[in-house]
């Protein structure tokens, strides 16, 4: 039980963060066969019990090949798409048809003991995208396959006003009454764009985007999407990493990619700091910044356990308050993870680094030395010579990064005066 609620004071934030905001998800037809996708449900009634304004976006390859199979016709695709011929075009509509009255099946249940219970929830749906043939590329026609030509963002918005979820289709009509087999992503990039979309979440089979080391990597800017594409080559994966940047590009603020088999993804990604997959953001997830008056409060709170542990020198609220120019910190999605002070020592050309900590639930990630950079950086541009440090329990850390022992006889007089034999730190230096 505390476990739980501790989570849920930790969610608070993102609650209030992500209330009126427009989500665009977008759920590929693997996704609707998976297992999960009945907790996937719960999850999307969750968010929009909240008051997140919901646009579900579904995909139908996987289906429309089963009946392409059952009719034992051919699938035909050209550059990763499909071929949509008039036979092929039946499939597409059966499968759609199908797909969509099934996901308002279950977003219109209201279960005693269940989680939709009392949800009530509208589903609305419809011509809401208009669409245009590919036509003829290097030689091959695509018949009916086709590209969003426009959302209807009046319409779609008067739905999420009226507290509907809003469902699309990947299917788009023209004004002369052709219907156009489409690519979900293609739909869900365009409405997220065209709705000025807070948010474009795309669901695939893995965690988010994997590195060549099989790690996940948790936040990209839309500049450095390239370089993993060319990795990537032609998959899935690729897609949806594409659609995520162009949706930034487009101004969208953030693009998630989660994993449609992992039992609470999407929660996961929305209501915690770190996230479960995949953030493509113009902006900057976790930033080194000079610190504010307004981060005093988050100062304390990451300082004062390791005050208690005799780790850090005790820091008031005034002192901080009062010497708050002297700190840089490490800001990760408005939460102060790490800082360092830079303090100038009087009547010398020398500076003091003190009170570097960084939160345990971020160690190992490179902070610390960033953090140093940014010190160094500052005392160099102050005119310093020498950075010295006062440690009881990091000497190691230091010497691994070009800091010597030193004595307190080399010490600033302006500083040796100060220094406590009691608390008997080891004196590290290095030369700036």
């Amino acid at each position: 039980m505390p476990e739980y609620v501790n989570w849920l004071r930790h969610a608070s934030p993102y609650i209030n963060a992500h209330r009126d905001c427009t989500f665009v998800v977008m759920l590929p037809g693997d996704g609707v066969e998976h297992p999960n996708f009945g907790n996937i449900v719960h999850d999307l009634v969750l968010l929009h019990s909240l008051g997140v304004r919901l646009v579900l976006v579904h995909g139908s390859r996987p289906q429309i090949e089963t009946r392409l199979a059952a009719r034992g016709l051919t699938p035909h695709y050209h550059h990763g798409m499909r071929i949509t011929d008039a036979a092929t075009l039946e499939c597409v509509i059966d499968a759609v048809g199908q797909l969509r009255i099934a996901i308002e099946a279950r977003l219109s249940m209201d279960m005693a003991s269940s989680p939709m219970q009392g949800s009530r929830l509208r589903v609305a749906s419809g011509n809401l995208v208009t669409a245009r043939p590919i036509g003829v590329l290097e030689g091959v026609d695509y018949h009916h396959t086709g590209e969003v030509r426009r959302v209807d963002r009046k319409g779609i918005n008067r739905l999420l006003d009226e507290r509907s979820i809003v469902l699309l289709s990947p299917l788009g009509y023209s004004p002369t009454g052709e219907i156009f087999n489409l690519a979900c992503e293609d739909v869900a990039t365009r409405a997220a764009i065209d709705l000025g979309a807070d948010k474009l979440l795309l669901f695939g089979a893995d965690l988010g985007l994997i590195d060549e080391n099989g790690r996940l990597v948790r936040e990209l800017r839309p500049q450095q999407v390239p370089a993993h594409l060319q990795r990537l080559g032609s998959n899935y994966q690729a897609e949806l990493l594409d659609a995520a940047a162009e949706a930034c590009r487009g101004g969208v603020a953030r693009s998630h990619i989660v994993s449609y088999a992992e039992d609470g993804a999407l929660l996961t990604e929305l209501f915690t700091r770190d996230g479960g997959g995949t953030l493509v953001a113009q902006e900057q997830f976790e930033v080194v910044r000079e610190a504010a008056i307004e981060d005093v409060g988050g100062l304390l709170d990451l300082i004062s356990p390791l005050e208690e542990q005799g780790i850090l020198v005790r820091r008031s609220r005034e002192v901080l308050e009062r010497e708050i120019e002297q700190f840089s910190v490490v800001e990760r999605e408005g939460m102060i993870i790490a800082c360092a002070a830079l303090y100038q020592i009087a009547d010398s050309d020398a500076g003091e680094l003190a009170c570097l900590a960084v939160n345990p639930e971020y160690r190992h990630g490179g902070r610390g030395d960033e953090l140093l950079e940014r010190i160094e950086t500052r005392a160099r541009a102050q005119g310093l010579k020498t950075l010295f440090v006062l440690t009881t329990r990091t000497a190691h850390w230091f010497r691994e990064r070009g800091f010597v022992p030193s004595s307190v006889d080399r010490l600033p007089s302006a500083r040796a005066s100060l220094y406590n034999y009691q608390r008997n730190s080891k004196i590290f230096e290095k030369a700036l």
